[in-house]
């Protein structure tokens, strides 16, 4: 099932789908698939895929086998995962009252995204999926840290930005060090580069609450190093379940794919290509959705919310709707929530009880 692009007088609420990427299913959300997309024809589907493989099912994964972070936290799960979860909470969306007008997505939420606005179908995108999981997990080169630029209120600190860009040109390229930017997330910076440069930069940067933060078998997406990853994935995905989408897409450079002028080619290219070994603009690919397509409320689907910081830093920082603050956004949203994490119960059951 895709998302549908109708007019832009359309009375439905315009909806901007966000979708989520690695890191967003933990223990917590042990039972999420099981809860929202149980006994689906769908998911029946992807777990016969990954039987086909020798791979635990993900109904498996999400119910039977208790969750273990070594297990289920592993690039072959977790993005199978996630995707699962995510495509349960989009499906069930009601196109009656809603009017998704864009996708877009946080680095892995890129694949997510090209099932849910119709450039790959479900079973495509769940090969496209378990083929890249199951390579970063074979090599894991590298990883990732984060560490935010924002203030307490989440308002920007431009200054505190540079400082820390300043720290890859300082540390790349001494004493076998490579150190990159791996995603501009809203209100951080997620560095992607080998064990050296992120230990030496750990050390370096000063510590902010839990800050910095060392992400777990994560590898260094998005930069140079998946050079290797990037050619066999050329090599063991072909183009041809490509498609132009059925609903426009923005990909992590800030760049449209509309339904009409889409090159599947380009698009195959890109997303097996630049997108695995450069700088994934998440705050580029939100400011284009926000002011292209004006939506009325912006959603994340399940599982986990953890997006929701990003993308809520992202809105202050383009003063969405006179948003200027944690607290201010804060006050929106028990008033009149704007963005909607579905991964949160309460939250999904408002957008689809409404």
């Amino acid at each position: 099932m895709t998302a549908t692009h109708t007019s832009r007088t359309s009375r439905r609420e315009r909806l901007l789908i966000v979708c989520p990427g690695r890191g967003t299913y933990n223990q917590g959300e042990w039972g999420y698939l099981a809860r929202h997309a149980g006994g689906t024809e769908w998911l029946a589907r992807l777990d016969a895929m990954r039987r086909e493989r020798g791979m635990p099912t993900l109904s498996e994964l999400d119910g039977e086998l208790p969750f273990r972070l070594s297990l289920h936290g592993r690039g072959e799960h977790a993005s199978p995962l996630i995707y699962a979860c995510a495509m349960a909470d989009i499906m069930a969306i009601d196109p009656e009252r809603y009017d998704i007008v864009a996708v877009t997505g946080n680095s892995m939420g890129w694949y997510i995204a090209l099932a849910a606005g119709g450039a790959l179908t479900t079973d495509a995108a769940m090969l496209l999926i378990n083929t890249m999981g199951q390579l970063m997990q074979e090599t894991l080169v590298g990883g990732q840290l984060l560490y935010p630029w924002v203030d307490a209120q989440w308002r920007p600190q431009p200054e505190l930005r540079d400082e820390l860009l300043a720290w890859i040109p300082r540390l790349h390229g001494q004493e076998g060090m490579e150190l990159y930017l791996s995603i501009d997330l809203g209100g951080m910076l997620v560095f992607g580069g080998n064990d050296k440069a992120l230990e030496r930069l750990a050390r370096e940067l000063p510590p902010s609450e839990r800050f910095p933060l060392r992400l777990h078998q994560h590898a260094a997406f998005h930069t140079p190093l998946q050079r290797d990853v990037r050619e066999t994935a050329r090599q063991r995905l072909t183009v041809t379940p490509f498609q132009a989408p059925a609903t426009p897409l923005i990909d992590g450079r800030g760049r449209l794919w509309m339904p009409w002028s889409t090159c599947r080619e380009a698009l195959w290219d890109y997303t097996l290509g630049e997108q695995l070994v450069s700088p994934y603009d998440f705050t580029a690919a939100l400011r284009v959705g926000v002011r292209e397509f004006a939506p009325d409320r912006i959603v994340i689907p399940g599982p986990g919310s953890t997006l929701g910081g990003a993308v809520a830093q992202t809105l202050i920082q383009l003063d969405w709707q006179g948003l200027d603050s944690k607290a201010n956004f804060q006050a929106r949203q028990a008033e009149d929530p704007r963005l909607i994490c579905m991964g949160i119960e309460e939250q999904r059951e408002w957008l689809l009880g409404r």
